[in-house]
């Protein structure tokens, strides 16, 4: 038996989560490696998991958690052996399949990736699905032309988990860094992180009022969208580019077509739930080499299963600041 925090629903039923002690007859048949959870961690997506919001998961009961890390139980896939440390995120797990809110999961072989030399098990979900996707980011960017000295990179969202990682690992690689944030107190903690400037999210969410403006901005990491990534594309420089990897302010984006058409900028649009296998091993080698620990441990917090209802709610309210740890084996 063991612990595992369970989402239910149905028509008799309101949506609930609770706690409760479940056996591997709880688990789904078909996976090949069955793991020992040690931690998770809490992204966006898993906030409207707990709480029932965003047409996420559609079968109940259901075990949320979009990300894990543990060590291998059992394997009948020859790739892994029994004490592998293993890293998932991704792959509709915690939607469509169970998830790592609990103490044991059981997975296909193809969704996980082996955890790089030099990174903890706990150090790999303070990253997680947020920081991954930070980085694919980066790297996208890179392949479009981004490159050192060629003016700041605007970091949107910048005190939640994307923006942290995203900040923290683009100052470690040399680039200047401008955050986003409506918390005028966060301002210390991103500068501790890298950023060499601040700017108030009122500054730059108003609605565009002039199809381009003076540019600013040699790249963009958007975790907002809305009116927010509509503005800043008017102001990235002559072929620069914004990759957008969420929608915390919406998923209407009001701009227009002149700044692509004048100043031959890219939107690019990142995706971390199905990225190939090669895409992820290559993306966690670089977290390995370049992700300062002490910036990730001053991002992180540590909490425990019972902690996940009231985490869950407060990082959809955008109350969360950096990394959210799951110290799933604490219970």
């Amino acid at each position: 038996m063991f612990k595992a925090l369970i989402a239910t629903k149905s028509e008799d039923h309101p949506f609930a989560v609770s706690i409760e002690e479940i056996d591997e007859g709880f688990l789904p048949a078909e996976g090949e490696v069955l793991v020992d959870v040690h931690y998770s961690t809490v992204n966006y997506k898993d906030g409207l998991v707990l709480n029932g919001k965003g047409g996420l998961v559609r079968d109940y009961p259901r075990i949320p958690g979009i990300d894990f890390a543990g060590v291998v139980a059992e394997s009948s896939d020859d790739r892994y052996q029994p004490g592998d440390e293993v890293i998932l995120t991704g792959w509709r797990v915690g939607e469509m399949w169970h998830g790592g809110y609990a103490q044991r999961a059981k997975v296909k072989a193809d969704w996980l990736v082996p955890c790089p030399k030099g990174l903890s098990l706990q150090e790999a979900m303070a990253v997680g699905t947020a920081g991954l996707t930070s980085v694919f980011a980066i790297q996208s960017l890179e392949a479009h032309g981004l490159a050192q000295g060629q003016g700041p990179v605007l970091v949107t969202g910048a005190s939640g988990g994307v923006g942290s990682v995203a900040v923290a690992m683009l100052a470690q690689s040399g680039y200047e860094v401008a955050a986003v944030t409506g918390r005028p107190e966060n301002a210390s903690y991103l500068t501790s992180l890298g950023a060499t400037e601040i700017i108030d999210r009122a500054e730059i969410a108003e609605a565009i009022s002039r199809p381009m403006e003076s540019s600013r901005w040699a790249g963009c990491i958007d975790s907002v969208g809305g009116e927010m990534l509509a503005r800043v594309l008017g102001q990235l420089h002559y072929g620069a580019s914004a990759a957008a990897i969420g929608n915390a302010g919406g998923i209407a984006v009001p701009a227009n077509i002149i700044p692509f058409l004048l100043r031959g900028i890219n939107l690019l649009g990142i995706d971390s739930v199905m990225r190939p296998y090669d895409d992820r091993v290559a993306a966690w080698a670089r977290i390995a080499a370049d992700m300062p620990r002490d910036y990730l441990s001053s991002m992180t917090s540590l909490i425990s299963l019972s902690d996940l209802p009231q985490a869950g709610a407060d990082i959809i309210q955008g109350k969360v600041k950096g990394r959210l740890v799951v110290d799933v084996k604490a219970g």
